[in-house]
Formats: C-alpha cells, structure tokens, sequence
C-alpha cells in the first residue's frame, strides 16, 4: 500500500507495554502510600486495596509493580537498605559518633518509622524473607558508616589499628536500636547524644 504521493508510509510505532508504561510518579506515590498503611495500621492488617485507596490507583495498578504485599514490603525495605547514611567527617571520633547519632536518633524517631519497625521486626521472626531484609536494612547502612568513622579514627591515631570490626559496630548502633525497637521511649533525655558520644568513644579506644 502507497500512499497518494506514491511513497511508503512510514512503518507504524508500537505502543509501549508493561514496564514501559509504569510511571514514575505513581509507583512513588504507591510506595508513600505503603509507609502510610504500614504506620495505621501494621504489616498484618494491610492490604492492596488500602494502599490502592491512599494512592489514589486501582489495585491494578499496584499489581502491575509488585505481586503481593510481602514483595511489595520487601522492595521498599531492599530501597532503604541501599540508601545508607552520610559519613561524617567532623576531625574527631567523638564529633563523628556526635554527628552519626543526631541524624539516626531523627530518623528513628520520625512517626512514621517509630511505629513502622518494630511492626516489622515483629513480622521478621514469624517470615525469614522479611527477617534477611531487615538486617539487611536495619545493617548495611550503619555498617557502611561506621566502618568509615573508625578507619577514619584509626588513620589519626585516635584509636588503635585493626580493632574488631563486629564489636565496634554494636558499640556505636547498639545503643539507639535498643532505645527505639525495644524500650521504645520517643523521648532521649537531656545530653543523651553527647553523653553516649563520649562513652562509645572511650569504649572504642579501650578496645
């Protein structure tokens, strides 16, 4: 077939398909929408159409994405875990460790986190899929930090080279963790942060 002016007609495009047509902007949307259900209403009692309703898509929509809401969870906690966190570089352990604990108290305490983790560390000891993706979220981005603050402390003498790495990262994440999973007290008391700056340095010279 020519068309009138006896040329070719130019060969008709294909519509994108599946991944092609996902827009950036909804799967944003459906994953603050997930954080939200997370926080009202726990891991157990959430569901595709509450996150569906929330962010303002049919549930297709969310299935096009994720097949359940265990990948769904699993994806937006694989996402944190490759976020980490920024390594501080004040010239000093204590101001490092000051400065790493300033930031990560804030993020532990935001509302939406505060309830999010423990719900999801509850669910991680009855799911081992959720339990690896945990400590790999809750793990790799401290690690990451505080592997650099003491390679850093070891290259100006503050500290001694070569000291147990696995000892010194539950001295320097231990302590929140503890506060935020387990007693879960939203509140630090006056001069907690500078006062477990100093012991954890001691702590991590004395190793």
């Amino acid at each position: 077939m020519t068309n009138a002016d006896g040329s070719q007609p130019s060969p008709r495009r294909r519509s994108p398909a599946g991944a092609a047509v996902l827009r950036e902007d909804v799967t944003e949307a459906i994953r603050a929408a997930v954080f939200e259900e997370l926080a009202a209403v726990g891991y157990a009692r959430m569901s595709i159409e509450g996150i569906a309703r929330r962010a303002g898509v049919g549930k297709t929509a969310v299935y096009r994405r994720w097949r359940s809401k265990l990948h769904l969870v699993l994806d937006i906690v694989s996402a944190i875990a490759v976020q980490g966190l920024p390594a501080p570089d004040t010239g000093t352990l204590e101001g490092d460790l000051r400065v790493l604990y300033e930031v990560t108290s804030r993020a532990l305490r935001h509302p939406v986190a505060s309830q999010i983790i423990p719900d999801l560390q509850a669910e991680a000891a009855r799911n081992p899929e959720i339990a690896e993706l945990m400590q790999k979220a809750l793990r790799e981005g401290q690690e990451g930090v505080a592997t650099k603050i003491v390679a850093a402390a070891e290259r100006r003498g503050e500290i001694r080279l070569g000291v147990d790495d696995e000892i010194a990262l539950d001295l320097i994440s231990g302590p929140l963790y503890w506060r935020s999973v387990v007693i879960r007290h939203p509140k630090l008391p006056k001069g907690y942060l500078a006062s477990l700056a100093r012991a954890t340095t001691g702590a991590l010279k004395a190793l």
